[in-house]
C-alpha cells in the first residue's frame, strides 16, 4: 500500500507514556522508547492515545509528545495525535495544534461519559474533521466510552474527505467486513488478539499496545498478510499469543506494558498516574505466569527480565493536573 493511500502506516504502537517515579514525563525516556519500538518495525505511533495515559495528561504534554516524536521518527514513522477529549470545542483546539505542531494525523475517539446519540457522535467527528486538513482515524472502543460508533453512522462518516480509516476495537467481525464492503475506509485492529483475524477480512494495519514490547512480530505479520502467506502469520500470531494475554487481560493494557519494560530495563519507571495503578502482587503474578510462556518472539529476550513490584506499586499524582473533561 502506497504513502499516499495510506498516511498512517501498518504498524501502528499505542505509545505508553514513561514517567519518573514522581510522575512527570521522562522525556529522555519518551526519545529512548520512540526510537527502540520504531527500530524494532513500527511505521505508525499514537501519541498519547489511551496507552499514553491520555486522560491524565495535559494539552501542552501531548503537544510536546507530537514535537519529540516528530523529530524522533525523523521521517521513519508518521506521528499521530490520539489525544481527543468529550468536549467538541476542546477536541479542535487540540487537534487544531497538534497540526500546527506538525502531527502527520490525528485519531478522534467516540465521545466518552456524555453518551451523546449517533448524531452527537457524527457531528463531534465531523466538525473535528472540518477543522483539519489531517487525515483521521475514528476510534470506535463502546467498552471505554458507554458508545458504539453504529455502521449507519460510520457510512455517514466516511462521506466526508478527511476521515479516512477507523481502529476498530468492538470485535464485530461481520460489521467489519460490512463497511469495508461499502467504504472505502482503511481498518486498524484495535484489539491485540484481535490483529490477525481483522487483516485476514481486509483490515490495513493495527494500533497496538503489545507493540511497545515486541513490534518485530507484529511487523512479521503485516508483511507475511501483504504477501499472502497467512501461514507465517499464524505462526507469529500464535507466538504472540501468552505476550498479548500477559498484557491485555489483568491490568489496565498501560499497567501492564509499563511494568513489563520496566523489567526488561527498557523504561526507567513502571509508574502510572492515579486513577491507575501499579499491579498488586496477584496481578504481577498472573503477568508473570503468563510471560513464562513466551517462547520464540523474534526481538524478545525474556532471559533477564527482572519486574520490580515495589517500583510499580501505587500511583503517581502529577504537579500538574490534566485538562481532560
Amino acid at each position: 500500500m502506497s504513502t499516499s493511500q495510506n498516511p498512517f502506516g501498518q504498524v501502528l504502537v499505542a505509545l505508553v507514556t514513561p514517567f519518573t517515579a514522581d510522575g512527570e514525563v521522562d522525556w529522555p525516556g519518551v526519545e529512548k522508547h520512540l526510537d527502540d519500538v520504531i527500530a524494532d518495525g513500527a511505521d505508525g505511533i499514537v501519541i498519547s492515545g489511551t496507552t499514553g495515559e491520555t486522560s491524565t495528561l495535559t494539552d501542552r504534554e501531548k503537544l510536546r509528545l507530537i514535537e519529540v516524536g516528530l523529530d524522533v521518527a525523523a521521517g521513519r514513522a508518521k506521528i499521530i495525535q490520539g489525544g481527543g477529549s468529550n468536549e467538541t470545542a476542546h477536541a479542535i483546539q487540540l487537534y487544531k495544534a497538534s497540526e500546527k505542531a506538525g502531527a502527520d494525523g490525528v485519531m478522534i475517539v467516540t465521545p466518552y461519559y456524555n453518551k451523546p446519540t449517533q448524531a452527537g457522535i457524527l457531528t463531534h467527528f465531523r466538525l473535528i474533521a472540518d477543522a483539519t486538513d489531517l487525515p483521521v482515524i475514528l476510534y470506535d472502543i463502546p467498552g471505554r466510552t458507554g458508545v458504539p460508533i453504529k455502521y449507519d453512522t460510520i457510512l455517514r462518516a466516511a462521506k466526508h474527505p478527511n476521515i479516512v480509516a477507523i481502529k476498530d476495537a468492538k470485535g464485530d467481525f461481520a460489521e467489519v467486513s460490512r463497511v469495508l464492503n461499502n467504504t472505502d475506509l482503511m481498518y486498524f485492529s484495535g484489539a491485540d488478539e484481535n490483529v490477525l483475524p481483522h487483516l485476514a477480512i481486509g483490515a490495513t494495519g493495527l494500533v497496538g499496545v503489545t507493540a511497545n514490547i515486541a513490534a518485530r512480530p507484529y511487523r512479521q505479520i503485516i508483511d507475511a498478510v501483504n504477501r499472502g502467506d497467512l501461514k507465517t502469520a499464524t505462526e507469529h500470531h500464535k507466538q504472540l499469543e501468552p505476550l498479548v494475554r500477559a498484557v491485555m487481560t489483568h491490568v489496565p493494557g498501560t499497567v501492564a506494558a509499563k511494568y513489563v519494560l520496566h523489567g526488561l530495563g527498557r523504561i526507567q519507571s513502571p509508574r502510572v498516574r492515579l486513577p491507575l495503578v501499579g499491579p498488586e502482587d496477584f496481578e504481577a503474578a498472573q503477568i508473570e505466569a503468563d510471560l513464562d510462556l513466551v517462547h520464540e518472539v523474534e526481538g524478545l529476550d525474556l532471559t533477564n527480565f527482572r519486574p520490580d513490584r515495589n517500583a510499580a506499586a501505587g500511583g503517581a499524582l502529577p504537579k500538574v493536573a490534566g485538562t481532560t473533561r
